[in-house]
């Protein structure tokens, strides 16, 4: 089991290790965007599942997406009214994007800001990082610290002492919404309901 403290998954994970952390939805298994074939590989995830980039905020994020001036408003506007929180927009994505987010479809991109301190932290000094829940493909999120050390050996994990050994998240993944071109398609709905 891989414990470790704050400033040291910090520096695993700018160093292009796998890393998990709390967030305010089902604790993450995170890398870098270029080392995102990390995590395919880990879960046993196919490749048509795209990953999630999460940041510190809203601004660390927006160069990783491209539209008109009028579609950049209203997902902003969006943005502004759930952001920190549990939803993932799903938006076109610029060239900032590597492939490995996305291999089938490089064309989107998921983007959240999480509302949780801890999660924060880490993504303000670590940038954007490639993001998903912490579980083998097809199964239940894992929210556990154990648990996650345990399915995840080579993955560095937060020392419970860090944040009181407790994960704060609902334990329900984001809401998930795609922009069409027009509007907005839920593709799967967690806790944050859209009103359009």
């Amino acid at each position: 089991m891989t414990h470790v403290s704050l400033v040291d998954l910090i520096a695993g994970a700018r160093a292009g290790l796998l890393v998990s952390f709390p967030t305010d939805t089902v604790p993450a298994l995170a890398a870098l965007p270029e080392k995102a074939g990390l995590i395919f590989a880990a879960k046993q995830r196919s490749q048509d599942k795209p990953l999630i980039l999460m940041g510190a905020s809203a601004e660390d994020l927006w160069p990783y997406v491209q539209g008109s001036e009028n579609e950049l408003k209203i997902w902003q506007d969006v943005a502004n009214r759930h952001w920190p929180g549990a939803l993932t927009l799903v938006l076109p994505a610029s060239q900032k994007v590597p492939k490995q987010m996305n291999p089938t479809d490089p064309s989107t991109i998921g983007i959240r800001v999480p509302q949780s301190a801890i999660a924060q932290t880490i993504l303000a000094q670590t940038g954007a990082l490639a993001t998903t829940s912490a579980n083998f493909s097809g199964q239940q999120p894992l929210l556990k610290l154990a648990e996650i050390a345990e399915q995840f050996p080579e993955v560095l994990t937060l020392e419970p002492t860090q944040f009181n050994g407790e994960f704060s998240g609902i334990g329900v993944p984001s809401t998930v919404s795609k922009w069409t071109g027009r509007n907005w398609e839920i593709l799967r709905q967690g806790t944050v309901k859209l009103s359009f």
